[in-house]
This record gives structure tokens, C-alpha cells and sequence, in this order.
């Protein structure tokens, strides 16, 4: 398994991530320049809806940044146990642990990207192939690592 060109793929979905939301956010902070008008308390509510409206892009943008910094620490390297940037398959399907970004196709293989918070990751960190784990009631065997 090639663990760079899923990095590479999560990488610039996340550059791709990050210049979306500060492009968005420099459009609504103009697109507020433009409101201005003698209206009033339209005017003024209207002004605090696009300040809010920015303020969830800036959060959002900031959560996809510190993805990113998770990413950044991230090597290709073969991991011996689950850890960041492992590559686990279980008999549940192939997680990579990194930052959480959905799913991934790789050589025709569904592969799910995970974060070290998560519930499955916090239950298989530390372990090795063929050792098993529980989430949700569920066991999983740990059949590959790289």
C-alpha cells in the first residue's frame, strides 16, 4: 500500500479545504462592505448576520488549519503498530489514521481517514496485527498495519 499518495490526496483536499473557506470568507466580508444603506435596523441586523456568518466560516477554517498541522507531523514511514499516520486493515474495512477527512479510493480499495480522537482509533491505538479491539459492541480484528 502506497501510504504518500493517500497522504498526497489528503493534503490537497485539505489546501483545497483551506482556500475554499478563505475565499468565501473574504467574499461575505465584501459582500458586507456593500450592504451599507440608511435602513437602519435592517441594516444593523442584517451586518450581524454576515459577522456571525464569517465568524463559523473563520471556526471552520481554523479546524481544517489545525488538520492540516495534524498532517504536517504525519511521514509515510511503515508503522509496526497503530499510531498517526498508520494504515490499518481490519475486518471491518482499511482505516488511515491522520486527520478526518472521509474516504478515500485507492488501487480500487475504500479507504476511511480517521482521526487519533476518534472512538475507533482511541480502541485500536497501541495495538499490533492480529490483535483485536471493541467499538460499539462490535470486535475487530487488526489483520494488517502499515
Amino acid at each position: 500500500m502506497n501510504k504518500q499518495e493517500i497522504l498526497d490526496q489528503i493534503n490537497t483536499k485539505i489546501t483545497d479545504k483551506i482556500q475554499y473557506f478563505e475565499n468565501l470568507i473574504a467574499e461575505t466580508r465584501a459582500s458586507n462592505n456593500d450592504t451599507k444603506s440608511s435602513m437602519g435596523d435592517k441594516y444593523e441586523t442584517g451586518r450581524e448576520m454576515l459577522q456571525q456568518q464569517i465568524n463559523n466560516l473563520q471556526r471552520q477554517l481554523n479546524e481544517t488549519l489545525n488538520q492540516q498541522a495534524v498532517l504536517q507531523k504525519i511521514t509515510a514511514e511503515p508503522s509496526e503498530k497503530v499510531q498517526n499516520g498508520a494504515l490499518v486493515k481490519t475486518n471491518m474495512g482499511m482505516f488511515y489514521v491522520s486527520a478526518s477527512m472521509g474516504e478515500f479510493i485507492l488501487d480500487n480499495q475504500k479507504i476511511m481517514t480517521v482521526s487519533a480522537e476518534s472512538p475507533l482509533v482511541k480502541a485500536m491505538f497501541g495495538k499490533k496485527i492480529a490483535e483485536t479491539f471493541t467499538v460499539n459492541n462490535i470486535v475487530q480484528n487488526i489483520e494488517n498495519i502499515w
